[in-house]
């Protein structure tokens, strides 16, 4: 039992660092080729980087390197072994990652003369790894790293001082750049938050089934045995027949949905279905 667990956990661990280097090298692509080329500076750690290259004479990527590696520094001294090693992976891939992309394909100019649709690719590139390491526990480093720091030695409200960061940091386009740019690195800030949040609940994504049936047996040995999830039942009663039906409650994924509804519907028709949409389930088989 305890070798299955660790196997369990190892597998796990696997998947988990799976999933942070490919989201981390998505955050990488559409910072290098759609945000630093367009001067857009929302974003933490990557949005001053954009602020502060153009004065000094190396490039946004190496600023973001020099930043990220002392903040990283900062998260030893203050945090020890309270730093997610996971974080340390991440902000060190994507430092990396961006380091290499400027030696190995350096850009002069954006990729093309339509700002508006390189802003689209700058937030929803950066803000899906961002959603999906947030999802597993995990950051990119960068501002999360102070604000770590902050939680654990002061009481500062972290949300709004991160928010009020990235909002000081994404209105000195306006004092750095022109307009155009500005307008759109503020329209980047909004939209990033948008996405993240949507992605987050797209990928928890589950449905709260609630089945009000006659014969709550048929449908329980499907969910148990074909769709191996777990019911609840309970018995109701009809406010205007007084009969007393079964309710069968169960959370599924949503092709598990889509696969109990056809199967009532086959097999019993005069059950009454409730399907709603969640993405707050905590529990085995869900959320830990």
């Amino acid at each position: 039992m305890c070798e299955r667990m660790k196997k369990r956990d190892w597998k796990r661990t696997v998947w988990e660092y799976i999933l942070i280097t490919a989201s981390t090298l998505c955050m990488a692509i559409g910072i290098y080729y759609f945000k630093f080329p367009n001067n857009f500076t929302f974003g933490g750690v990557s949005g001053l980087s954009v602020v502060l290259s153009p004065f000094l004479p190396i490039s946004p990527s190496s600023v973001n390197f020099i930043i990220n590696a002392l903040l990283l520094v900062l998260g030893f001294l203050f945090l020890g072994r309270g730093f997610g090693v996971r974080t340390v992976y991440s902000s060190t891939l994507l430092s990396v990652a961006l380091s290499v992309l400027d030696q190995a394909a350096p850009l002069a100019a954006p990729l093309t003369d339509e700002p508006l649709l390189e802003l689209v690719f700058a937030v929803l590139l950066p803000g899906f790894g961002s959603a999906v390491l947030f999802n597993i526990g995990a950051s990119s480093g960068g501002t999360d790293v102070v604000a770590m720091i902050l939680r654990k030695y002061t009481s500062v409200d972290i949300g709004r001082a991160l928010l009020l960061s990235d909002l000081l940091i994404t209105l000195s386009a306006f004092f750095v750049f022109d307009m155009k740019t500005a307008l759109f690195s503020l329209l980047g800030l909004v939209s990033k938050s948008l996405v993240v949040d949507n992605v987050i609940e797209s990928i928890n994504l589950c449905k709260a089934c609630q089945v009000v049936c006659r014969d709550p047996q048929t449908i329980c040995v499907y969910i148990t045995e074909k769709l191996h999830r777990s019911a609840t039942v309970f018995e109701a009663q009809g406010a205007f027949s007084g009969t007393h039906p079964h309710v069968v409650l169960t959370a599924l994924k949503p092709y598990q949905a889509v696969a109990l509804r056809r199967f009532i519907h086959e097999h019993a028709p005069e059950s009454f279905i409730l399907i709603t949409n969640t993405s707050e389930i905590i529990g085995n088989g869900f959320q830990q």
